[in-house]
Parts: structure tokens; C-alpha cells; sequence
């Protein structure tokens, strides 16, 4: 079952998300975990999915709203994406990104947005699967960002 979360159901995505960024070689910080996903949601700043297997939390997306002023749109990023090792290759990541793609649709969004490492081929595979394009790099602009706040 996936369902989107609510602040109440925020234990149930914490752990998760603490090995998440264990995953990107973070440090584990549940306290830190719960502080900043708490954060998003209270401030109505992202979307989390929560994918369940016999009433217990398995996997999340969370989604962040995007603008173009330019091209006057809304389209998510679908930041976040993490599976339990135990339940990979279940369908439980394919079953969180449609939930998402569905959810950015019935909110009027243009496209749905994400990245990955370049060496994680079976999330590349499962993103062509489901119709994501990689996309070339954009050389008409450049990223730039300031640490140092």
C-alpha cells in the first residue's frame, strides 16, 4: 500500500530516511532526520509517499515543488527515493515514482524531475522503464552556488 504522509505518520518514514542519507554517506542522525522532514512538512515544503508491507514503512519519495517563471509552470522533483534492501527488486520503488508521477499530474504539473549517480544503473533502468528521458546537459547555462552563508 502506498499512501502520502502526514505529519502524525512521520515515525513511520524516519528510519527510512535516516539510512537514505546513510546511503549518501551521511552520518545516522535520527534526531536530525525527524527535525528536517518534520520541517518540510510542517511548512507544507514537500510531499512524502510511503510505501507499507503488512503495516510496516518499506520505502518513501518526497517530492519538492518547482516554478518556471519563464515558461510559467509547475513541475515537481522527486528528490528522495529509498527501498528497504530486504524488499528490492518488489516493485516497490516503481509502485512509490508512479504514485508521484500521479500525484504531480492531478496537481497540474508540466513534468516531474530527478537525478542520479551516474553508477547506479538499476535506478537508471527503472527510470527508463517507467518513461523518463535522460536529458543532455544543458550548456546555455551554468550552476552556480554560494557555501559560505
Amino acid at each position: 500500500m502506498i499512501a502520502r504522509l502526514s505529519i502524525d505518520q512521520l515515525d513511520d518514514v524516519v528510519p527510512l530516511f535516516d539510512a537514505y542519507r546513510v546511503f549518501y554517506k551521511a552520518a545516522s542522525d535520527m534526531a536530525r532526520a525527524h527535525a528536517f522532514l518534520h520541517a518540510r512538512l510542517a511548512n507544507n515544503e514537500s510531499v512524502i509517499f510511503c510505501a507499507y508491507a503488512n503495516g510496516i514503512a518499506v520505502g518513501f519519495t518526497q517530492l519538492y515543488p518547482k516554478y518556471s517563471s519563464a515558461r510559467t509552470e509547475k513541475n515537481w522533483i522527486l528528490n528522495d527515493l529509498y527501498v528497504q534492501e530486504s524488499v528490492r527488486k518488489r516493485g516497490v520503488g516503481e509502485a512509490l515514482i508512479r504514485e508521484a508521477i500521479a500525484f504531480a499530474k492531478q496537481d497540474g504539473a508540466v513534468s516531474v524531475h530527478l537525478s542520479t549517480q551516474v553508477d547506479n544503473l538499476s535506478a537508471q533502468r527503472l527510470y527508463k522503464k517507467i518513461g523518463f528521458q535522460l536529458q543532455d546537459p544543458d550548456t546555455a547555462f551554468y550552476d552556480f552556488k554560494k557555501n559560505d552563508l
